[in-house]
């Protein structure tokens, strides 16, 4: 998931604003730019090589509030200057002026971000909801000032607008229509409430997030070493170690994480084992306490849709989908419908396999979602003779980032060089950062940091964050881009092994740095994403993961250094559509309840929990899978606002990803054919949002894509 710059996101980040030092030559009359010196180090200009870096060794958490004060109060006196110009509004005295404004707030992203996603605490999380309490009020100020409406909607109705350049009339247009669709046409009384619900939803969004983030730290299960039979000897070697760092030496510790929780669901034949962890996992925020997260979403979701109702749209969906590829929540469901026949329909048959095993083997069950993986195992194994863990001895962490580089050297002629000298200040020992330039000439792309292991206070699951965009506005910015996971590190002096799954989530990330790293635009709002757009570049790298190149150079042995065997290698691509289903089904449970929440009013959902039971019901889900997300946990809903009612644009963009992979498959040159990959790097990665996705996919593909594609992807079928 790439984190989009805004604090009230799913990504809890800042809105990213260029600043510039040299006005570009293109542009007549610039508004002067003068950069304030600041005595707090989250508000310091970045020192050090590559154009200035953030100096994580001098952050303190006592400075981050202080910070965000500064900061705010500085953008909206740079808004105010925009509003007080008495010369008539052009392009580059408004929207070039609204592109440059929030340097300070700009430097002290990278701090506040690392602090709430890569360190949290208790002390962070209080810090965390003042920050988010003052940008929420910022927001308001900002979006609610009529004059500086006025200005930007000047620019976006004049005539100058006609000789703007297309990615400036897209920034134009993007400005006007983020005042427009966030209260600037309101007066008076419903102003006042518009602001209001703003804040109060910024610490809802803090607290469900807080909340499920100590259910992971609350709920570790502890092994005694009889505990352990079916478990591969990797996986217990990192439980055994994760359990030492938690203060239990001998035991073995499965973290509430996906990471060690999924493994171990495959694998453990302790039945009632599995049955606690998957109850653990499935049931934070649903726990009883302070933690519980019903009563957050209830209120969430009725702020939502009161908000959206003061802008006179009739729901919260119906309003986010506006300026999104879908448009509307009838396209968006419409492209759900088409596969979640298909998907049940493929869990009715894997479960049917599962259950023959379990009765062949004389288990007297029946298959249940703490079930589901350890069944499914077995069934790969009867059915493809593949064993995951097999397969895991060749996906080596250290190796499969040197094939992501290979990768990115191929389709974007980039190199990845190690920083070793201490030159970019890092704010935990596990990250390690490596510069990127052109193969060819020798240019400096920019930085690529990689936070890979799970640990306390860390949020769950996978994600890119860019601390520093690519423009061209006053001068070239490189790029500051991050990846994170959480993959449970193996101990001392072992490679960490990874499963399928994660290598592909790897690969996804780092699809996302490859975007920011790519991009060539001029202004800081063109590196902004469409949300059921910006899933699909990462979606897309993740094929490159089974291309023979990969597999023969890197995907070797942990401990002979051998090969994969081609037996192998046979086996994973015939099994390719092996757990689709499965796959398939709890990911569009969640985007079909995400859809269902925001398009019901929400006097009648109720109870949140009991709404998702019944909604599931209703549509055959299958007893045996469970949502990907579920409510009470599902962050990227209802932490933020990033993918709110948006979650359907994985599967969206997965449609563009199994069209365009085939453009590849199909090429003289297959994955890496020269051609298409230079139309995938102009059109698709470097473009970034200074153009219409559908336009440019066009411009990519030759034409729209087709959903037949996907359905041929996961080995359903076509439908008409």
């Amino acid at each position: 998931m790439k984190l989009k710059m805004s604090f009230l996101s799913a990504a809890v980040c800042l809105a990213l604003a260029g600043c510039g030092t040299t006005p570009s030559s293109q542009d007549s009359a610039p508004v002067e730019q003068v950069k304030k010196q600041y005595s707090n180090p989250l508000l310091k200009e970045y020192t050090g090589p590559y154009q200035g870096v953030p100096q994580f060794g001098e952050m303190k958490l006592e400075d981050l509030v202080p910070a965000a004060e500064t900061a705010l109060a500085a953008q909206l006196a740079e808004l105010d200057a925009i509003v007080n110009n008495t010369d008539e509004p052009t392009f580059e005295n408004t929207i070039a002026a609204l592109e440059r404004s929030g340097s300070a707030v700009n430097n002290m992203y990278p701090y506040f971000v690392t602090y709430i996603t890569n360190l949290s605490s208790p002390e962070v999380r209080k810090q965390q909801a003042i920050v988010m309490a003052k940008m929420s009020e910022f927001e308001s100020k900002r979006n609610q000032n009529k004059a500086l409406f006025q200005r930007v909607k000047a620019v976006y109705e004049g005539a100058e607008f006609k000789t703007l350049t297309p990615e400036q009339q897209r920034v134009t247009w993007s400005q006007y229509n983020s005042f427009a669709r966030h209260g600037a046409t309101l007066e008076g009384e419903n102003a006042e409430r518009y602001a209001e619900i703003n804040l109060q939803l910024s610490k809802l969004y803090t607290q469900f997030g807080n909340n499920v983030l100590a259910d992971e730290e609350g709920y570790t299960t502890f092994l005694t070493k009889d505990q352990l039979s079916g478990l591969p000897q990797a996986f217990i070697d990192s439980a055994a170690s994760a359990a030492e760092k938690k203060g239990q030496p001998g035991k073995y510790a499965i973290t509430n994480t996906r990471s060690s929780m999924d493994p171990f669901l495959t694998y453990s034949t302790e039945r009632e084992l599995r049955k606690a962890v998957w109850q653990n996992y499935y049931s934070r925020g649903n726990n009883a306490g302070e933690h519980n997260n019903k009563a957050v979403i209830s209120e969430i979701l009725k702020l939502r849709r009161e908000r959206v109702e003061l802008l006179g749209y009739e729901d919260y969906a119906q309003w986010r989908l506006e300026d999104r590829m879908a448009k509307n929540p009838e396209n968006a469901i419409a492209l759900m419908d088409k596969v979640w026949p298909a998907a049940i329909a493929r869990v009715k048959e894997e479960v049917a396999d599962m259950q023959a095993i379990a009765d062949k083997d004389g288990a007297k069950i029946t298959i249940e979602p703490w079930d589901y993986r350890f069944y499914a195992e077995k069934v790969r194994k009867a059915k493809y003779d593949l064993d995951s863990n097999e397969i895991k001895q060749y996906l080596q962490l250290d190796k499969l980032t040197d094939a992501m580089f290979y990768v990115a050297g191929r389709l974007f002629n980039y190199e990845f060089s190690p920083i070793q000298d201490g030159s970019v200040p890092v704010y935990h020992e596990d990250v390690k950062v490596w510069e990127v330039t052109d193969k060819t000439t020798g240019k400096h792309i920019g930085l690529w940091y990689l936070d890979p292991f799970a640990r306390q206070g860390k949020r769950s699951g996978a994600w890119a964050v860019s601390f520093r965009s690519h423009t061209s506005m006053d001068g070239k910015t490189n790029v500051l881009s991050t990846n994170n996971s959480n993959f449970v590190k193996g101990p001392e002096g072992k490679a960490t092994l990874v499963s399928w799954s994660d290598a592909e989530t790897y690969f996804h990330e780092f699809g996302h740095s490859l975007h920011a790293l790519s991009s060539n635009v001029k202004y800081p709002s063109s590196n902004a994403g469409v949300r059921d757009y910006t899933e699909f570049q990462s979606q897309l790298l993740e094929r490159w993961l089974s291309t023979e190149e990969v597999i023969n150079k890197f995907l070797v042995h942990h401990e002979t250094g051998k090969p994969m065997p081609q037996s192998l290698v046979k086996k994973i691509k015939e099994s390719a559509t092996f757990n689709q289903g499965f796959a398939t089904t709890e990911y569009l449970a969640s985007a079909i309840m995400d859809m269902k929440f925001h398009t019901t009013d929400p006097d009648k959902i109720g109870d949140p929990v009991a709404f998702e039971k019944a909604q599931l019901e209703a549509i055959g889900m299958p007893n045996e899978v469970v949502m990907r997300h579920r409510t009470t946990h599902f962050g990227h809903v209802f932490s933020g606002e990033g993918y709110a009612t948006a979650y359907y644009g994985y599967l969206w963009a997965e449609v563009l990803t199994s069209d365009a992979a085939e453009a590849f498959a199909n090429a003289p040159g297959g994955f890496y054919d020269k051609d298409v990959a230079k139309r995938l790097v102009d059109y698709l990665f470097a473009v970034r949002n200074a153009m219409d996705p559908a336009e440019a996919y066009r411009k990519f593909r030759g034409r729209d894509a087709d959903v037949s594609a996907l359905m041929r992807d996961r080995g359903f079928p076509e439908t008409k």
